[in-house]
């Protein structure tokens, strides 16, 4: 099967086993370090106390899992196969099946030399008619099924196909020196062949070995060309498979994926893609489950998010055993640089165990100058020490991205109540209340997350820093946190989101069109859309606030594609439409507007007045605004909102000063503290020249605006224009 020589390790008598006064270890080290394992599996050989059970088999496979090649590779036709290639000569039982399987970590698959009659079930044998067999199976069709499936295995471990496997440098002397004692040093010749038959079979154990010591078979690749470059190495993660066929470890598929990028991002050498990049780009090609994640799909991702390695990996059961596997895979060419395995009792309470630990293999392999000590580092980084907190976390968080606010905020409750201290649950639980328009508890948690911050990871830091200017400080602050996080992360589109909404904030419009751009290029770039409208409707609200209507219109007619009947997409479709001048289309987006808001909200009449009135005030239509912001009232007479939303209307566009007064001074009767009424009032003394007055009342409608809500610029620069005023006085 090969033009190049291989060797050959086989013990062909029962009794010729490593004697008990012999170092087991060392004397099997060399046999075991090669490249197909061939198991003869009988009845006899599934028995866990046995010598070529413990110490050849799960041997083996526990060496592979955690050697440069990985216990599984990918064969040259695409399909993926183990390093075990098991040669079956008995039918097991279910117990011994299970047993094989177990260590396999999956379904024993192989080549089957087994002869049955009616009442017989034993080893075939060269000498067995097929024809009789009521498995139709002949002996030399299957040796030679085993020796091609050999054969396609080295050609899967070789990285151009064709080329010949050369000996790694260390030659096999420096391997005698290191473990004292003599190998085999030429290959296996087959002038003095042993052929082996039948009964023999039970006992033998075969091993295909390519020159004993590994090969050189990988090229200098990616990590070696970035690592002499100095650049950084871009790992993107994705979610771990669930293959254990209990559905309680679906959670752990994001978790585990979120731990091992918590405790990479702590290094400066490695830049690691957030999981909301990952998992929405997943998300957009609309896969059943993680199950349909092949190899070649995780690595199109990858290359979409500019990654030059990817984590892949599985959760198995075997038994009471939890096994988790993974692979360093090169994005570019799908190799696998690195496996990785680790496994302890089936209970979730080891789950942050075997993440802690697969999570510093993964690193200390990646970086391999300048490693820091771990100490206690990543217990620092792990997102909570409770398994159930975690579930509920997860459970969270997806509805949160589904715009399920009510869902989100039951369950990131209940992950709270169980660890107070789950700093990462804060993030999302604030994100959701702020979502709600509830303020207050939103700034609750936030102030709780951010007392926090100084034993957080930089990534988590930043965002609390972020948050926290959001809700308390001002949109400069929020600008200067999230460009630190595109340092991080560059192929993030929330993050550019986060950054164009602060530039909105600050009315640095233009800045703000350039960070929303940059986002949505992200996902063009991954074939995907937004998972919500708001990097559309910001970036069409940017566009009108500079006067690029044109810009503007075509991007929401193109938004109309992902988010049809979207009525904040109609909103500012109807405010362009009216100020260009296209009045025709104007009343179909608005008459598409009412009926969005009827059917899927069933807003009062009151409420679409409201919505209305604000559609033609944006337009500079300011009869029409002004027609249906007291239609809105007149529905609604007692309504603050309705008497605030006229009023400031009134005095904002010099419309009716004097009776925009006479709304907020009604409001703050029935509300000395009403944040809008305190700074209506002010505005509108402003306006009439009553500097002084109008600064008190303004500085009180700012502070409560602070206390109670958000950092607003507008109401920011009303303050600032009667300070300057005031001081212009004196």
């Amino acid at each position: 099967m090969f033009k190049y020589e291989v060797s050959v390790y086989f013990d062909i008598n029962p009794s010729d086993y490593l004697l008990e006064s012999y170092d087991v270890d060392a004397s099997l080290k060399d046999k075991l370090k090669c490249l197909v394992f061939i198991p003869i599996i009988s009845r006899t050989y599934c028995d866990s106390k046995s010598f070529a059970w413990e110490q050849e088999f799960k041997a083996f496979v526990e060496q592979a899992s955690h050697d440069h090649f990985g216990l599984k590779i990918k064969l040259p036709n695409g399909n993926v196969a183990s390093r075990v290639l098991p040669v079956r000569i008995h039918d097991l039982d279910p117990d011994d099946l299970k047993l094989c399987e177990s260590v396999l970590g999956g379904v024993l698959r192989g080549v089957e030399f087994i002869y049955k009659e009616p009442g017989v079930n034993r080893s075939l044998s060269p000498k067995d008619h097929e024809e009789k067999n009521l498995n139709n199976t002949n002996y030399r069709n299957q040796i030679n099924k085993v020796a091609l499936a050999i054969k396609e295995i080295i050609s899967g471990l070789k990285t151009e196909p064709g080329k010949e496997i050369i000996q790694r440098q260390e030659s096999l002397e420096e391997v005698k020196r290191e473990e004292g004692r003599k190998v085999l040093e030429k290959p296996y010749k087959q002038p003095k062949r042993k052929v082996i038959l039948g009964g023999i079979f039970i006992a033998v154990l075969l091993v295909i070995a390519a020159i004993f010591a590994y090969p050189k078979i990988f090229k200098k690749g990616t990590l070696e060309e970035l690592r002499s470059s100095g650049e950084k190495i871009s790992i993107v993660v994705m979610p771990f498979q669930n293959l254990t066929n209990d559905t309680t470890w679906n959670v752990w598929q994001d978790g585990i994926q979120e731990n091992l990028i918590s405790y990479i991002s702590n290094s400066e050498e490695l830049q690691t893609i957030q999981a909301e990049s990952v998992n929405t780009l997943i998300q957009s090609k609309n896969l059943a489950n993680y199950a349909s994640l092949t190899p070649s799909f995780a690595s199109e991702i990858s290359k979409k998010l500019d990654a030059n390695v990817f984590i892949y990996g599985n959760i198995q059961q075997a038994g009471d055993i939890i096994r988790v596997n993974a692979k360093l895979i090169d994005s570019q060419t799908e190799e696998i640089i690195k496996s990785f395995q680790i496994e302890g009792p089936s209970k979730e309470e080891i789950i942050f165990h075997i993440c802690d630990s697969l999570s510093r293999m993964v690193r200390r392999f990646l970086i391999i100058s300048n490693l820091k000590k771990d100490n206690n580092e990543f217990r620092d980084v792990t997102l909570t020490s409770s398994p159930e907190a975690y579930k509920y976390y997860i459970l969270g968080k997806n509805a949160y991205y589904k715009r399920d606010i009510d869902a989100a905020i039951y369950w990131l409750n209940q992950s709270l109540k169980i660890d107070s201290n789950f700093t990462w649950a804060m993030r999302f639980i604030l994100s959701s209340y702020k979502e709600k328009g509830d303020f207050n508890t939103a700034k609750e948690w936030c102030r709780k997350w951010y007392e926090k911050r100084d034993r957080l990871p930089d990534t988590e830091k930043l965002w609390v820093y972020y948050q926290y200017s959001y809700l308390f400080q001002d949109p400069k602050e929020s600008v200067k946190y999230v460009k630190q996080l595109v340092e991080i992360d560059n192929q993030n589109p929330y993050v550019y989101f986060s950054l164009g909404l602060s530039y909105q904030r600050w009315q640095k419009y233009d800045n703000a069109i350039i960070e929303y751009k940059k986002a949505l290029n992200i996902f063009d770039k991954w074939g995907s859309k937004p998972t919500w409208i708001l990097p559309y409707s910001n970036l069409g609200y940017s566009y009108f606030k500079t006067g690029h209507y044109k810009e503007a219109i075509k991007l929401l007619k193109e938004a109309e594609l992902d988010f049809p009947d979207n009525w904040d997409l109609v909103f500012w479709q109807a405010i362009l439409s009216l100020t260009v001048g296209d009045t025709a289309t104007a009343k179909r987006y608005i008459e598409k507007y009412i009926s969005i808001a009827k059917k899927n909200f069933q807003w009062p009449e009151a409420a679409i007045d409201g919505d209305l009135a604000a559609i033609y005030s944006q337009a500079g239509i300011l009869d029409k605004a002004e027609e249906y912001y007291r239609k809105a009232l007149s529905l609604d007479p007692e309504n603050r909102n309705r008497m605030n939303s006229l009023g400031y209307f009134l005095i904002d566009k010099d419309v009716n000063i004097n009776e925009g007064l006479e709304l907020a001074e009604k409001v703050l009767k029935l509300n000395p503290d009403a944040m809008n009424a305190s700074h209506n009032k002010g505005w509108a003394l402003y306006k009439q020249g009553k500097y002084q007055e109008a600064l008190v009342f303004l500085q009180k409608g700012w502070d409560l605006r602070m206390k109670n809500v958000y950092y607003d610029h507008t109401t920011f620069l009303h303050l600032e224009a009667a300070k300057k005023a005031v001081a212009g006085m004196k």
